[in-house]
């Protein structure tokens, strides 16, 4: 197929050499069952790549999945790529076949590959070399016939020296690789993409398009987009609804153009607005931490007095007491506790764990450190909610992020 045909039929702009060669090699190993790894920074358009794959092979009437491996809990990976068999696990109500059994004869997109847990890794490795793979719960192995493509945007050889990625699933996957790219590396379709992604906007939004005067042009072509062709096509959407004059000259383009770093965002006023939000985010995480200082102090004066503490050991406490902040927010309040009984929800660990504090003078040792306090504050988000999206939002934190504590913590059950 002519490159030409195949980037209007993909909706492709750009003729940087580097983007030609990833085309062409797309179209090479279509036909092959080869797997494929697609590597190149984020926002570069690596999506593309396994389409083009997949519709210029002979299974292009088979079916086509698309999985953001980064976007799927650890605690579930493996059901959703394989399946699982009903009453396998808690919610397993019915048996249930996974992306590999479901696009048996097609194409399976792996994104974000290096996100996938070490245990995921290992099923994957036998799906590419024997075409194998067992539902989570059952003992029966199965056959796919799938071709698989994988893309990152992560160094993977550095993944593997860390012990993040395995060595020998890299090889693999990795056995026609493609690299994507990055749009600072194209500075001649900068403008292009520009240009098409403003009239892509001014037919959405009904208005003329903006267009770039020959400085600011300059200006896009100089800036090292570090969110690529996504930040680019983000920047052009805002202009497009935001900005009275259709011509936009430098002095409005740097307001969309922020310095480059993790922390500044392509939106007018980044850094106000994110340095406003790093600020409140750090109030709030020591407000709760020093809202469970309080409730562990709170807790051993409860302890000494179900003990039989001795005043001596009283006045200790209350002196080591802290204030208590006047927090906005949602945090979760302290277990109530009464002169001659315990809750029946609190663990009696949270209670034993203090005991020696009665033995003798306050304990020197005390690990106030932020871990400590973050594992404290998983466990009685978890007591209060058992639903795990509940517990997860409440501490702030992606779902994911929670079943991955709670593995580490030993809280499966």
């Amino acid at each position: 197929m002519e490159l030409q045909n195949l980037k209007q039929r993909f909706d492709i702009i750009g003729n940087d050499p580097a983007l030609m060669r990833a085309l062409e090699i797309a179209v090479q190993v279509a036909n092959t069952d080869l797997s494929v790894l697609v590597t190149g920074e984020s926002g570069v358009g690596k999506e593309v790549i396994p389409q083009i794959i997949h519709q210029n092979s002979a299974r292009k009437h088979g079916t086509y999945i698309a999985v953001n491996c980064g976007a799927i809990p650890e605690g579930t990976i493996d059901s959703e790529l394989f399946g699982h068999e009903k009453g396998s696990f808690t919610g397993a109500y019915e048996t249930r076949k996974g992306y590999f059994e479901t696009a048996d004869g097609g194409t399976i997109f792996l994104d974000e590959v290096a996100e996938l847990p070490m245990t995921t890794q290992v099923r994957l490795l036998r799906v590419l070399q024997t075409g194998e793979f067992i539902k989570v719960g059952s003992s029966k192995v199965q056959k796919t016939n799938v071709r698989v493509v994988a893309a990152t945007n992560i160094n993977l050889p550095h993944a593997i020296k860390n012990g993040k990625f395995r060595e020998d699933l890299y090889y693999r996957l990795n056995t026609v690789p493609i690299v994507l790219p990055a749009l600072r590396e194209r500075v001649a379709d900068i403008n292009l993409l520009f240009t098409k992604f403003a009239v892509d906007f001014a037919q959405k939004y009904k208005m003329p398009p903006v267009k770039l005067s020959p400085a600011s042009q300059q200006l896009i072509a100089q800036y090292r987009w570090p969110g690529n062709i996504r930040q680019l096509k983000s920047v052009a959407e805002q202009m497009s609804v935001l900005e009275e004059e259709r011509v936009i000259e430098p002095r409005i383009l740097q307001k969309y153009l922020p310095a480059d770093g993790p922390e500044h965002l392509p939106v007018v006023g980044g850094d106000h607005q994110q340095g406003e939000m790093f600020n409140e985010r750090e109030k709030f995480y020591m407000a709760m931490l020093q809202q469970l200082q309080h409730e562990v102090q709170s807790l051993k004066k409860d302890v000494e007095r179900l003990q039989g503490g001795s005043v001596q050991h009283q006045v200790l406490a209350e002196k080591s007491t802290l204030p208590v902040p006047a927090v906005q927010g949602s945090i979760l309040p302290a277990p109530q506790i009464g002169e001659n009984k315990i809750e029946e929800h609190m663990p009696v660990e949270e209670i034993t764990v203090e005991a020696d504090y009665i033995e003798g003078e306050e304990r020197q040792d005390e690990d106030f450190s932020i871990p400590n306090a973050t594992d404290a504050l998983i466990r009685r988000a978890l007591q209060r909610f058992p639903n795990k999206k509940d517990a997860a939002d409440a501490l702030g934190i992606s779902e994911r992020t929670l079943y991955r504590k709670i593995k580490e913590l030993h809280l499966e059950d």
